[in-house]
């Protein structure tokens, strides 16, 4: 397919314009971002948002590796001079890989076979006999008489008649619609089997597939996920079963054309070993991997939600926070960070087994805590997470008697990714001085005020809200994460004179060297006082400019539209939309309820058509002048603040409390109530009487506060399953 077919194929598959794909596909050939599309080519995409965006930039990216995969095939079979004209067009056509690969599976190279044995000791020309099947009449034994050969090792003509079977066998396996006919039987009937591997005695996580049977056409992604694992651990045997006498029979149909054919019994005998040795083994495989390629992409779809959500938290400003990463052993680690993320102080306390230095850790938190003005204490949720927050409750607690009206709360953070950014270059690179068991703290204080400024500095595979994220397929798995960080921080904006090296390669537009190229230029010339000055550093051209300029701000700059979401490009027409309207540019604060009652009510097409501009770009304009420098996190709910902490033995069924949810997976969510295990809600618990939910994420989000409702509770096992209230 040309590029025109290709547009027009992805544009019918996803109900689009082929003029929006064409269009999309040749601002991303020249290196335009999704986030600069979505947000300020609207008028060009026809108002696509950045999922349709991802998927056309997808299918596009797909198609055109399928293109390549051709030209690679027809030029292999061409220099084999077996390229028909027939097979070149079927090629050509082909719109699936599947299909594409089984075209090419009679011309592929591969290890010697039964079949090219059978065929160097001649037995070719007997196989096509047997194939045609065009002889109703005599005795298959005489036709193979004359293929008697020492030399060839065939002594008797039954030994002839069978070897030619495996060419058969070959060809049975190699073709196109038996191979369409066994998958669709495959995916309707069979059955997807596991047992206990025997010699496997200790407990495992798998205990639920040691007797497992499930048809193929309902098995779910965790199922899969969890099958495989166990698999590899060499803990479960794993096996396709399918019924193989109705099999054989359905197949016998597509082959044999003629029963009446002396050669039919050996066809069907030809039929069984193809699909024994060479059909089922294939199509297992192929199966399997597809079950896996389903399931990778759906947990990858789950993780990549739960991580939108958590880099998502509404930062808590103007908070001085001190950040604890919890231990045993080796103590806790705390860090004091003032309201802009600055490290104080620090220090290690042992108020948990073995020291329980208590009372000797009571007096250190005191004194950070009054010589700071601490107001936020940050709980890292690991090992001793709860033993520690037990403490912390106590002091403040303790200090509410003589400090009744004093602000003092925590909260229990996810401390998943800490140790790996307190072991990572760009930690060294901030805190130099630190060893890395001190770095870890303060990214645990930072989560709070701001989590999408901290979470970006970390692999996000290592942030913990997902499901087998180790398991599936890791080059998938990084482009969706990065998307989803890209997507993340375009939307949120950052603040030219305060984002971190990190946060500033998701810009759009901006690579690891601009980024460190704009930290230099702070540190030797100062704030950048407006977005013009961006120009000025090295690696940014126009280009660059044009895409990273609107998602990037400058509080109390020269310009006022340099905090807000709208493009330099677009500054003119927001001028001559003030101006129309008798707003005062430089005052936009000022004039909120003005703005906000007089462009609330214009006629948008008109205006749009005055000032020259598309309606979609006026919106984003309007949008901004409404509410210049707003972050879209704030109208979010903020985490959940405590100041006293319970434990398991204070649960009881039908206690109802509020929670945190932690991580949202397939068969629920795991809600933080504040004891030291997260209880399970499970999805048959979220529907409230409502239909049957077939997703949790329907229904929760990482990072919600909800309110819910113990159900069970076993202490033994550490379980508390909850329902919503």
């Amino acid at each position: 397919m040309t590029d025109t077919q290709i547009f027009s194929h992805i544009a019918s598959a996803l109900s689009l314009a082929p003029k929006q794909v064409s269009t999309v596909a040749g601002l991303i050939d020249e290196g335009a971002t999704i986030p600069f599309l979505a947000r300020y080519r609207k008028e060009a995409t026809g108002g696509l948002d950045e999922e349709q965006l991802r998927e056309v930039r997808d299918r596009i990216e797909f198609h055109r590796t399928l293109e390549e995969r051709k030209k690679t095939i027809l030029k292999a079979i061409k220099e084999q001079d077996k390229l028909t004209t027939e097979l070149k067009e079927e090629i050509i056509q082909c719109s699936d890989l599947k299909t594409l690969e089984d075209l090419y599976l009679p011309y592929k190279k591969k290890r010697k076979t039964r079949g090219d044995m059978a065929k160097e000791k001649g037995l070719e020309p007997l196989a096509k006999l047997i194939w045609e099947q065009n002889i109703t009449h005599g005795n298959p034994l005489e036709y193979a008489k004359e293929y008697i050969s020492e030399e060839h090792e065939l002594p008797d003509a039954e030994t002839a008649l069978t070897a030619s079977l495996d060419i058969v066998a070959e060809w049975i396996n190699e073709s196109v619609e038996l191979r369409d006919r066994l998958r669709t039987i495959i995916r309707k009937h069979a059955l997807l089997k596991s047992k206990k591997n025997p010699v496997v005695e200790k407990r495992t996580n798998f205990e639920i597939y040691y007797d497992f049977v499930t048809p193929v056409r309902h098995i779910k992604p965790h199922q899969v996920l969890a099958l495989n694992r166990g698999e590899r651990e060499n803990v479960l045997f794993v096996n396709l079963e399918l019924n193989t006498g109705r099999t054989l029979d359905s197949l016998d149909d597509l082959v044999i054309t003629d029963d009446m054919s002396i050669f039919t019994p050996y066809l069907q005998d030809a039929v069984e070993d193809a699909y024994k040795r060479l059909l089922i083994p294939s199509l297992e495989r192929e199966l399997r991997n597809e079950l896996t390629a389903a399931a990778d992409e759906h947990a990858i779809a789950t993780f990549a939600t739960n991580v939108r959500n958590l880099l998502l938290q509404p930062p808590l400003k103007n908070h001085i926070v001190m950040g604890i990463d919890p231990a045993f052993r080796t103590g806790c680690k705390v860090a004091i960070i003032d309201e802009t993320g600055a490290y104080l102080e620090g220090t290690t306390i042992f108020p948990t087994p073995p020291q329980n230095k208590i009372s000797e850790s009571a007096k250190v938190v005191n004194r950070l805590i009054d010589k700071h003005g601490v107001t936020l204490i940050a709980i890292g949720n690991g090992t001793g997470s709860r033993e520690t927050e037990q403490f912390i409750a106590d002091v403040i607690r303790d200090r509410k008697d003589s400090r009744p009206d004093e602000e003092l709360s925590y909260l229990i953070i996810s401390e998943a990714g800490a140790s790996v950014y307190s072991a990572s270059a760009v930690a060294r690179e901030e805190f130099p001085d630190l060893n890395a068991s001190q770095r870890g703290n303060i990214s645990i204080a930072r989560r709070v005020q701001d989590p999408l400024a901290e979470l970006v500095k970390i692999d996000p595979k290592s942030i913990g809200v997902g499901l087998y994220q180790h398991d599936v397929n890791q080059s998938n798995l990084s482009k969706k994460l990065d998307d989803v960080v890209e997507s993340c921080v375009n939307e949120v904006g950052v603040n030219l004179n305060t984002a971190s090296s990190s946060l500033l390669t998701h810009i759009s537009g901006l690579s690891r060297s601009v980024a460190r190229n704009i930290i230099e230029h702070r540190e030797t010339a100062g704030r950048f006082k407006n977005r013009e000055e961006i120009k000025e550093i090295s690696g940014v051209g126009d280009f660059r400019f044009q895409q990273a300029a609107g998602f990037m701000r400058i509080p109390d700059g020269d310009h006022p539209l340099d905090n807000t979401a709208i493009h330099p490009e677009s500054y003119g027409a927001t001028e001559n939309l003030c101006n129309l309207f008798g707003i005062d540019i430089d005052n936009l604060s000022d004039q909120k309820e003005k703005i906000e009652t007089t462009l609330s009510s214009i006629d948008i097409s008109d205006v749009a058509n005055r000032l020259g501009i598309g309606m979609p770009t006026l919106e984003l304009i309007i949008e901004n002048l409404q509410k210049p420098g707003r972050d879209p996190r704030e109208s979010l709910p903020k985490p959940l603040m405590r100041q006293d902490v319970m434990k398991m033995e204070d649960l009881s069924s039908g206690m109802k409390l509020e929670g945190t949810v932690r991580n949202v997976v397939d068969f629920g969510a795991f809600v933080d109530i504040g004891v030291k295990q997260d209880g399970l809600l499970h999805i048959s618990q979220m529907s409230k009487g409502r239909e049957r939910i077939s997703d949790p994420h329907d229904v929760v989000s990482v990072g919600d506060i909800i309110n819910v409702e113990i159900t069970n509770i076993d202490a033994e096992r550490g379980r508390i399953g909850l329902s919503l209230v």
